[in-house]
């Protein structure tokens, strides 16, 4: 103790210095300053025990949330687990293979689309079964996010007990009813050629891929050269459940053939061109727009008039049945010679027109030939009826004959 009263007693201050007490204001500042701290200490002291008082509320919080979570997870929820349950059943939910569900595409990825069925598992749709036809994302097929269809459940994922989906088996039996309809109305359908063998080639039609037999094709070509392209098919077999869908082209020409009339107007595509002409598309039919008949105008370079891909109206001059030939003509469509080369569209503004024009002239034509035959062999024992028919000699004939005048000469338009 006495040593610890000499080490005080050996300390020495410093005294204060007399012109620090004889300036008040140095002073005063030196007082202000020390309470400044003073208080910025206290508020941090008082913030400090605030935020850790909220902590601790916090805490007491959580702990008491986690608790009631554990012991009652129920307590103060009218809804309970067996009402959720008996709301499930309401559903009546089949998740059976082969059966049909109603569900919303949740999402897509590059292997296919989550679809959201209602059901107490998930439902994929995988990218092989989102259409009849083969696309590289299921967006290809219309599948979006947001789209509510109706799908088959073709099988389960045992791994997550995920439901399997599928689009194309309910595309694939609306395909095949729908050739069975179309071969009911014998109606002539658009089909691809996506595909050729040794015994004809393979169109897609409706989704569906058939066969068109050699015998059953029109066209003398290479068959090699129809791939990528569409022909008129009507339809010979519809059996699905032997998956044979058989086509023909030849029935589909005929029946094209049937409507097409020597003078009728019809629209056609260039296929190709020739040195001697340009080979036109009508309707499945291959005609021959020889370079003559392109326009009165004389036409030394066919490919200054047409291109392969254009649309154009042509007459038909003559068909061959037998040997399945047509000719055709935009000569004969034009209103002013030359118009083909100079101005072609008004050509096809007044095809029609032109065609009538021309018809009127082979009627009138073939009415006076068959006037000169009865004149000039009145022995063949044939009259001439009012509309221009040669018929059998009737006693209702005129003695001093047949008066031609009558005969109303071809309009101009």
């Amino acid at each position: 103790m006495a040593s610890l009263v000499l080490q005080f007693t050996a300390l020495k201050c410093s005294p204060l210095s007399s012109s620090f007490l004889s300036q008040p204001s140095l002073f005063t500042q030196h007082r202000h300053n020390q309470r400044r701290a003073s208080t910025s200490i206290v508020n941090s002291v008082a913030l400090a025990n605030a935020q850790n008082k909220e902590r601790v509320q916090l805490k007491k919080l959580f702990e008491e949330a986690y608790e009631r979570c554990r012991t009652a997870p129920m307590e103060g929820v009218s809804f309970t687990l067996e009402d959720f349950t008996a709301a499930l059943d309401k559903y009546d939910f089949d998740s059976e293979v082969g059966s049909k569900v109603k569900g919303t595409v949740f999402y897509t990825d590059n292997n296919g689309a989550v679809v959201d069925i209602t059901a107490k598992s998930s439902a994929y749709l995988p990218l092989q079964e989102a259409s009849i036809r083969r696309v590289r994302h299921v967006e290809e097929a219309g599948i979006v996010a947001g789209l509510r269809e109706e799908f088959l459940i073709i099988g389960e994922n045992q791994a997550d007990d995920s439901l399997i989906l599928s689009l194309r088996s309910i595309q694939y039996d609306l395909a095949w009813e729908r050739c069975r309809q179309l071969q009911a109305e014998d109606a002539a359908v658009k089909g691809k050629i996506v595909g050729v063998n040794k015994g004809g080639v393979v169109a897609e039609v409706e989704g569906l891929r058939g066969f068109v037999p050699l015998s059953q094709l029109s066209t003398n070509s290479n068959i090699e050269e129809l791939l990528e392209k569409e022909l008129p098919l009507k339809f010979v077999e519809v059996d699905e459940e032997q998956s044979r869908l058989v086509l023909s082209n030849r029935k589909a020409i005929a029946g094209n053939q049937a409507q097409l009339g020597i003078g009728s107007v019809v629209t056609g595509s260039v296929q190709s061109l020739k040195p001697y002409g340009a080979f036109i598309d009508i309707g499945g039919i291959n005609g021959l727009l020889h370079v003559s008949q392109i326009s009165h105008d004389r036409v030394t370079d066919i490919s200054t008039v047409l291109q392969p891909g254009d649309i154009l109206k042509v007459m038909i001059l003559s068909h061959d049945r037998e040997r399945g030939r047509v000719s055709l003509s935009t000569k004969k469509l034009e209103p002013t010679p030359g118009d083909m080369i100079r101005n072609p569209k008004i050509v096809f503004e007044k095809a029609e027109e032109m065609a009538q024009t021309f018809r009127q002239r082979i009627a009138q034509a073939e009415a006076m030939a068959r006037a000169d035959m009865l004149r000039f062999q009145p022995e063949s024992g044939l009259t001439l009826s009012s509309d221009g028919i040669l018929g059998q000699f009737t006693s209702d004939l005129p003695e001093e004959g047949l008066d031609l005048t009558e005969v109303p000469p071809a309009e101009a338009s």
